[in-house]
């Protein structure tokens, strides 16, 4: 099973990507993360917000590959445990397929998006930075691999 995080953004700072790496180089190939940067949509004075979110949500359905389990990650979703997210892993692996991981822009996700996803995941009932989430995601990612294999990092 591969994980493959969709986020929208680019141009992280050295500590986001650096905190992303570090957890991602954790998990083994069996389970692997990898970061696909989504370009957010053009944002001006006189251009809609609307607009912006349908350039992200066209670049975030070509990211989606047919054979993947989509999970957006957004506000409104489902709050899990670290327990509860370690039985989530599981049973995506046992699917067999890869997971796509959706993180939209600072706007959020288009209506045609968040109904591609198969499950809604919420990180926190609090606004989160979204460079920020990329490394929290990997953390807790790497956490729930840990508790599967029964390896001291979670305790």
């Amino acid at each position: 099973m591969k994980l493959r995080l969709l986020a929208v953004g680019h141009k992280m700072p050295a500590w986001v990507e650096q905190g992303f790496a570090e957890y991602a180089k954790r998990l083994p190939a069996d389970c692997s993360i990898e970061l696909v940067e989504i370009p957010p949509g053009h944002r001006a004075k006189n251009t809609s917000k609307e607009k912006a979110m349908q350039q992200e949500a066209d670049a975030l359905r070509k990211a989606i590959r047919p054979q993947d389990h989509v999970v957006a990650l957004e506000v409104k979703g489902h709050n899990w445990s670290t327990e509860q997210l370690a039985q989530q892993l599981e049973g995506w692996r046992m699917q067999g397929g890869d997971v796509a991981l959706l993180v939209g822009g600072p706007d959020g996700m288009t209506a045609e998006v968040l109904a591609l996803a198969k499950q809604r995941w919420s990180l926190s009932a609090l606004t989160l930075p979204h460079p920020l989430v990329r490394v929290l995601l990997a953390e807790q990612l790497y956490r729930a691999w840990s508790i599967l294999q029964g390896h001291p990092y979670h305790k």
